[in-house]
């Protein structure tokens, strides 16, 4: 099944993928896609939106009928933020609030189209209720990981 569904994940699958990106990306100020852009699966992208933490957003994604994990693979089921992250240069206010969406041959446009427009509404809603994402308005730039 795998070798059948290959060619699909490596092109439809990832022009998902690379959508969902680049959408998000352009509706949510302080987001990063983490790692490195071209070296890596077709069908997961993470995600850090700075200044928001993981499980808020989880747990809001789930409300909305969308499964994500935070994080990486790596630390599944950890309080702490990803060493995995923090060992790619992402910054600690970033770390915590970074989602990972996985796709597959099964996931449709309107899946897609499901959390871009879904994830603006819910960074802006976790940001209203920080503190550090006030305070860091107008210094933005000063927020972004090493790898950007």
């Amino acid at each position: 099944m795998a070798f059948a569904s290959m060619i699909d994940e490596n092109t439809r699958v990832r022009s998902l993928r690379d959508r969902l990106e680049r959408e998000l990306l352009a509706r949510i100020p302080a987001a990063v896609v983490t790692g490195d852009v071209e070296q890596r699966l077709p069908n997961t992208t993470t995600i850090a939106f700075a200044f928001v933490e993981g499980e808020g957003i989880l747990l809001m994604l789930s409300r909305a009928g969308i499964a994500a994990s935070s994080g990486s693979a790596c630390t599944s089921g950890s309080l702490e933020p990803s060493h995995v992250m923090r060992a790619m240069g992402v910054p600690f206010t970033s770390a915590h609030g970074a989602i990972r969406f996985s796709l597959s041959r099964d996931t449709l446009d309107e899946d897609v189209e499901q959390v871009i427009a879904t994830m603006p509404a819910i960074i802006e809603k976790l940001r209203a209720m920080s503190p550090y994402w006030s305070a860091a308005q107008g210094g933005e730039a000063a927020f972004q990981p090493a790898f950007s």
